[in-house]
């Protein structure tokens, strides 16, 4: 057994030169690295075959198994007679999902496929991403989280809870697969912009996780979704009876930080120093708290402080295009100050600082938060959390938006509130009156979270906003012209951004690295885009523009002496594609 192995590894890396079908890292069985026409093996402990093989995900192929493969792996009369290709598969899934009318059964329709046959799942998605991006993801995975318990069927991810205190490790060790590189997890208590969900906020990290693969190529079998189940305080969660979690009241201060600290050195000592551990959707004090405790230990990403910041980022600088001048010469006014506004400020200040040579304690003082209680001012320090403290600048106190538009006089406008319709008509028409072309960003999700919908931003301003949301929002026509709102997508960022700190073997997360994939996004916008009003590319280019951001992102790692992946490729960008996932099927021996 062990010399037939020998033979597989040996037999792959003479292979890997012509490969054009390549996925990552530790490749033990020759599989990513054979050519689309080379057989491999669909191992599993032993060869898969028969049942085994059609009902695992990893290897099943329906109705495209061949003729000579139904006969080798016994599949003969366990299959329909029809052999057909995954191209039609594809046409059959697709035409599938379009007959739903409601979002949440096209989700729970992808979700099923996900656990039945994985390739023709990302396949799919691949090819179809503008039209299923928000049905895996936001606005729909929201409802799911709401409804999971309902709607569960079998795990797609690893439950980690109280019980499990002590004996961490071992709960890692029962994920069957070993080689990992990714880890999104989340403790449930702020999912999007809907709340404590608990232990029904998985659907989270395995929509994330469909995304690294779909459009950042990490492979499946390398990804990791957990859920931290420490209660929750959602009593009608701890009413239902469907509730899949803990009944009991959320855990927190020492108990819930040593349950953290034991997940995460366990996560270090199963998977290594190069392991990613992207933190979603925990509650504002924990995600601050989190990151800047094991920011300097472990390669830890938080998307909705960082990725958020990076895509919000990569949008203004492709804005300024459309309204000239540079970042410094813009003032900017959030009305959020939690995660993504403090996240999107502090980056918005480090690439001024970096563009201007001024401290970035200087390049604060153009931007300006509004939260709950109002404009953040130097007066209401005392009271201010330490993430807003930074924020405090000289002013009068102001209560409301409106007056905190008028006073301050923004040029850019962003929500991040979770708080639906709060850019009323009066804000709006505000910042019409004070700007040519307003820069407004509703980012709140889902939709129903939104501050305003793109119908509202472009008539209260004429059509002259330049408009971004953070769930899709259909084409708007107005006074006989269309326009196309975009979408600040953090899907944009953090498969790219994640493939970049994989190829490159990096240890730890660097500002730098966010400010270089937020240009490398800037700079996927083409003239095309622009005349339509757009400040972020396509969504169907999205896998060519990962592999960019990926490329920089790991220039940068390189560059700060963080990669450890040695010696550096020659050309990042063709190494990234390279690296990149293919959701093609294999034929078997």
């Amino acid at each position: 057994m062990e010399s037939t192995l020998q033979e597989v590894k040996d037999e792959s890396s003479v292979v890997e030169l012509k490969s054009t079908v390549h996925g990552g890292v530790q490749d033990v069985y020759g599989e990513d690295t054979a050519t689309e026409d080379q057989f491999v093996t669909p191992w599993s402990v032993s060869v898969a075959s028969g049942y085994t093989l059609i009902r695992d995900p990893h290897h099943n192929k329906g109705l495209a198994f061949t003729e000579k493969e139904r006969d080798a792996h016994y599949l003969r009369g366990l299959l329909p007679p029809v052999v057909i290709s995954q191209e039609l598969q594809v046409k059959k899934m697709i035409n599938c999902i379009r007959q739903y009318l409601v979002p949440l059964q096209k989700y729970i329709a992808m979700m099923d496929l996900q656990g039945r046959n994985e390739k023709l799942f990302y396949k799919l998605l691949i090819e179809h991403v503008e039209e299923l991006l928000p049905v895996v993801y936001t606005p729909t995975v929201g409802e799911a989280c709401q409804k999971y318990g309902s709607i569960f069927t079998h795990p797609h991810g690893l439950f980690i809870s109280l019980k499990d205190k002590g004996k961490i490790l071992e709960v890692l060790r029962n994920w069957p697969e070993k080689n990992i590189q990714v880890i999104v997890v989340t403790d449930g208590e702020r999912i999007l912009g809907l709340g404590d969900l608990g232990c029904h906020g998985m659907g989270i990290p395995v929509g994330k996780l469909a995304l690294y693969t779909a459009l950042g190529g990490v492979r499946p079998s390398a990804c990791l979704p957990v859920t931290i189940d420490v209660g929750t305080n959602n009593q009608k969660l701890l009413d239902d009876e469907f509730y899949i979690g803990l009944r009991q009241k959320r855990a927190t201060g020492q108990e819930y930080a040593e349950l953290l600290q034991e997940f995460m050195t366990a996560v270090k000592q199963n998977y290594g120093e190069k392991i990613l551990v992207q933190f979603e959707d925990f509650a504002n004090h924990n995600a601050f708290d989190l990151l800047a405790k094991y920011g300097t230990t472990h390669l830890v990403f938080n998307d909705d402080i960082q990725g958020t910041a990076s895509v919000v980022l990569g949008g203004l600088v492709a804005a300024l295009k459309l309204v000239g001048g540079s970042l410094a010469d813009h003032r900017f006014l959030f009305l959020g100050a939690g995660e993504a506004g403090t996240g999107i400020a502090e980056l918005i200040a480090l690439e001024v600082s970096k563009q201007t040579n001024i401290p970035v304690e200087e390049t604060r003082k153009n931007i300006w938060l509004v939260d709950s209680k109002g404009l953040i001012v130097s007066s209401r320090k005392e009271s201010l959390q330490h993430f807003k403290k930074p924020w405090a600048h000289e002013h009068e106190p102001v209560k409301e938006l409106v007056d905190a538009v008028n006073a301050i006089k923004p040029t850019v406008l962003i929500g991040t509130s979770g708080a639906g319709r709060t850019f009323t008509k009066e804000v709006v028409e505000s910042m019409a009156s004070l700007n040519e072309r307003p820069i407004i960003l509703a980012l709140s999700n889902p939709t129903s979270q939104s501050e305003c919908t793109a119908e509202e931003a472009y008539t209260w301003t004429q059509g002259r906003a330049i408009y971004c949301s953070g769930s899709p929002f259909p084409p708007v026509e107005y006074e006989g012209k269309v326009y196309t709102p975009g979408q600040a997508n953090n899907a944009y960022i953090f498969p790219g951004f994640g493939l970049g700190l994989i190829m490159s073997g990096t240890i730890r997360v660097h500002d730098d690295m966010l400010l270089a994939a937020s240009e490398a996004l800037a700079s996927q916008v083409s003239q095309e885009d622009y005349d339509k009003g757009l400040i972020y590319p396509p969504f169907t280019n999205i896998r060519k523009i990962s592999a960019h951001i990926a490329a920089k992102v790991a220039a940068k790692s390189y560059e700060l002496g963080l990669a450890t992946r040695l010696p550096e490729p020659k050309d990042l960008e063709k190494y990234a594609e390279s690296c990149m996932y293919s959701p093609s099927y294999r034929s078997f021996r």
